[in-house]
């Protein structure tokens, strides 16, 4: 059985982080951990060893920046992306172009 894909998923709107990790985890292939604090994320990311981490709604430039820089220090393989919503194609689409890099 193959390995489940983990991802990361910072998000500041509940509702929103609440419907993204769960329309990631309709993919069988996929698991998502959601978090809304920059410390949650980061105390997640050293938990679990993600392999994309998704910047959502609300997060401040100066915190994306911070992750970033955090998760890359690391895991210098991780792959991040911003997700800009806009439903399930978009998301998958962004996952999945971020799995090819």
């Amino acid at each position: 059985m193959m390995k489940k894909c983990e991802i990361l998923v910072v998000c500041r709107h509940p509702d929103i982080l609440a419907t993204v990790v769960r329309l990631i985890n309709n993919n069988p292939e996929w698991h998502a951990t959601g978090c809304q604090s920059d410390d949650k994320a980061v105390k997640a990311f050293m938990l679990t060893k993600h392999n994309v981490v998704l910047i959502g709604a609300g997060v401040e430039a100066e915190s994306e920046a911070n992750l970033r820089e955090e998760f890359i220090a690391i895991n210098t393989k991780v792959k991040i992306v911003q997700h800009f919503g806009g439903g399930s194609g978009l998301l998958s689409a962004e996952i999945y172009g971020a799995l090819q890099r």
